[in-house]
């Protein structure tokens, strides 16, 4: 017989609570023995859980851990939102402000049109995946009676779950095939807005290394023009400049050097750049590794969570000497064209080259399992 649920548990830390009063054993803060009381049910429901075992104990040890990242996940998640968006918006200020005007006064007209293409393309891309990942369902199970398979009982729930269906701590209730809960969507990324996940990842990075390459040079010269106007401030030596040495009167090697003409906008242009630079390089490799990583996922046909359940399972059939086969993959190839949602070769360009919302191409709720290796989407 399993333990009853929280809300019991809840009500009979509250009996107990009651009755430690009444005894008057101590005169300790209420909310001390609140959590006295909690701990102490929580052990002894472990002694008479049948189903008791390590996964329960793990979960119940951890259990204040646990509660304490979704709560702050689940508040601040509007926070890392409006981070991003502010971030992103800096950026790409900082790209019309500054840079298209060099670009406009330095380049060739072959290299304007490329940045300006590209550049416009990229910005798009980020803007729409990243309001379709943060905006769209994940994709819930239903909670009425239907007809589809379902794998297994949610225990926090109490609900049947399809295949590849996980609960989630902070939104509090079933993923269609959860990948992972992302604080800076403030969302679940799930069956029917993972792809707007990943393909915001690739554009940001995308776009991220495009001005960190593009913008190197640019970086150099405000770095170094920073670095020199500190140095040429009035009352500071200049002996040892390989630069001003040359324009020394001769035999004289302290020269006090007024500053030169430079404009508060002047400075504020270089520190601009050098921020972008830094910026975008950062999220570049970091943002990057972590699309790799999912690209690597999607071509194995798995999500985060499935990562490390196949692992897991892996290696317990390698012990008894068979292998184990991933049911949710249909090859390399054809895991990219179903996560991506293409049918024909014209989507290459509609769907993934440009923005789209279309649906993926099942339902979330049943799936094929051990498909054949063939090629079952036409090119």
């Amino acid at each position: 017989m399993r333990w009853c649920p929280s809300s019991v548990l809840h009500l009979l830390c509250c009996v107990r609570l009651r009755s430690c009063s009444r005894r008057g054993r101590n005169r300790l803060p209420l909310w001390i023995k609140e959590i006295w009381v909690y701990m102490r049910l929580l052990v002894q429901s472990l002694y008479f859980n049948s189903l008791t075992d390590s996964d329960v104990v793990f979960d119940s040890i951890f259990e204040p851990v646990f509660w304490t990242v979704d709560y702050v996940t689940r508040w601040f998640g509007l926070v890392f939102v409006w981070l991003v968006v502010i971030l992103t918006s800096s950026i790409v200020g900082i790209a019309y402000g500054v840079l298209l005007p060099l670009i406009f006064n330095t380049y060739s007209p072959a290299w304007i049109a490329w940045h300006v293409c590209y550049g416009h393309w990229n910005l798009v891309m980020i803007a729409f995946h990243y309001y379709k990942a943060t905006k769209t369902s994940p994709g819930y199970p239903p909670t009425e009676k239907h007809d589809s398979p379902f794998v297994s009982v949610c225990k926090k729930c109490i609900m049947p779950k399809p295949a590849r269906t996980h609960h989630c701590g902070i939104c509090n209730r079933c993923i269609l095939k959860m990948d992972h809960h992302c604080p800076w969507l403030n969302n679940c990324v799930g069956h029917f807005n993972h792809r707007y996940f990943f393909c915001f990842c690739l554009s940001l990075t995308l776009g991220c290394a495009y001005c960190s390459i593009s913008g190197r040079n640019l970086f150099l010269d405000a770095y170094n023009a920073l670095e020199h106007l500190d140095l040429e401030k009035p009352g500071i030596p200049v002996t040892g400049m390989g630069l001003l040495i040359g324009l020394l009167p001769p035999g004289q090697t302290n020269f006090q050097t007024p500053a030169p003409p430079y404009t508060f906008r002047d400075k504020m242009i270089h520190k601009s750049i050098i921020y972008m630079w830094v910026l975008t390089s950062t999220v570049a490799v970091a943002l990057g590794a972590l699309t790799i990583w999912h690209a690597v996922l999607i071509s194995r046909g798995e999500t985060s969570i499935e990562r490390h359940m196949n692992s897991k399972e892996a290696k317990r059939m390698a012990k008894r000497g068979r292998v184990y086969r991933n049911p949710f993959s249909y090859g390399k190839l054809n895991n990219w064209k179903i996560f991506l949602g293409v049918e024909k070769r014209s989507h290459w360009v509609t769907r993934v080259l440009l923005p789209s919302g279309h649906a993926p191409l099942c339902d979330g709720l049943t799936w094929d399992s051990f498909p054949v290796k063939k090629d079952i989407i036409p090119v």
